[in-house]
């Protein structure tokens, strides 16, 4: 089996396109978003710890976490979101390892391991992957996807900004490939690279 983290900045079109080749057989599919979110949940590993650290102020009324209201906090604070990531992606990060082992055991061919920040955050342990697919596309194409997923205007905003500096590392095993395509010229294309990947013949 293949693991292949897929990354880039937000509305590069990481979660449509693993989506699509998920559904294909032999193809599994994780998202670090939704591991991150679980972690969160009351009675969940970061629940405790991130209350310690941002209060009450982040909770909703029924005493789940507000991601949005989250996600507005350590947008803006450089120091926040670095504690916040030293809180979630570890635990996220055990999951991912977990799920790893589960995947090889049913004989999934390719695992897809989406993630925006698998190449920037240091908790990231990146032995556990094979390959990593960088998906870009021009911030304006990004912006109005989006705001078609129903974000906040605001939100895309603060999320672009935060994000403008994101950029493809020089690291081995890394390949980069155009996002702004539609979802299924995209999804043909990884494909492809990971036929390459498996044959040792890749191209991007």
């Amino acid at each position: 089996m293949l693991v292949i983290g897929v990354t880039g900045p937000a509305g590069a079109g990481k979660s449509t396109v693993c989506r699509m080749l998920a559904r294909r057989p032999g193809i599994g599919y994780v998202d670090c978003d939704r591991l991150s979110h679980d972690t969160y949940r009351p009675g969940g590993p970061a629940y405790a710890r991130l209350l310690g650290r941002f209060g009450e102020q982040i909770l909703r009324p029924d005493g789940a976490v507000d991601r949005g209201r989250l996600a507005k906090l350590v947008l803006s604070d450089p120091g926040a979101r670095e504690a916040l990531e030293a809180i979630v992606h570890p635990l996220v990060m055990e999951e991912v390892g977990r799920l790893v082992r589960r995947h090889r055991g049913l004989g999934t061919r390719w695992l897809l391991v989406e993630g925006a920040l698998l190449l920037s955050s240091p908790h990231v342990d990146r032995g556990l992957f094979d390959a990593f697919v960088w998906l870009s596309a021009p911030e304006e194409e990004r912006r109005k996807r989006l705001l078609s997923a129903g974000l906040p205007w605001d939100t895309v905003e603060r999320r672009l900004l935060a994000q403008r500096d994101l950029v493809p590392p020089k690291v081995k095993g890394l390949y980069v490939l155009d996002g702004s395509a539609p979802p299924a010229q995209v999804a043909a294309r990884l494909l492809e690279l990971l036929t390459g990947l498996e044959e040792g013949n890749p191209s991007a």
